[in-house]
């Protein structure tokens, strides 16, 4: 089992919500992109109101990720999975592909008009 500091938690609660985030924009331009039509897919954008609420929570989700994996290695103890080079490094690159994500969410609304 994770433990709470670990950062694992809230990386995958940020990536969660990010993707939340994305679905009421992003989501019918990949189905039309990939060939999928009909009007259920205008049903995607039911999510649009809560948009704000998904970004709010991946952003503070990412700064408990941050806050986690960012440390200095010597908060860990020596025995925990934190203070593997290796699991340290896949939890920065986890985190920063969850950042892209993030940032996406939020950028994708505003560049949508130039794809449709």
């Amino acid at each position: 089992m994770a433990e709470p500091s670990s950062g694992r938690i809230p990386l995958a609660a940020g990536g969660i919500a990010a993707i939340l985030a994305s679905t009421c924009c992003l989501g019918p331009l990949v189905l039309i992109t990939l060939g999928f039509s009909g009007a259920w897919i205008g049903n995607l954008t039911a999510l649009d109101p809560y948009r704000p609420i998904f970004i709010g929570v991946a952003l503070v989700a990412l700064l408990f990720a941050w806050r986690s994996i960012f440390r200095p290695a010597r908060a860990c103890a020596p025995d925990d999975a934190c203070a593997a080079p290796q699991v340290r490094t896949a939890y920065k690159v986890f985190f920063w592909i969850v950042g892209v994500l993030v940032l996406i969410a939020i950028v994708f609304p505003y560049l949508m008009p130039l794809f449709y």
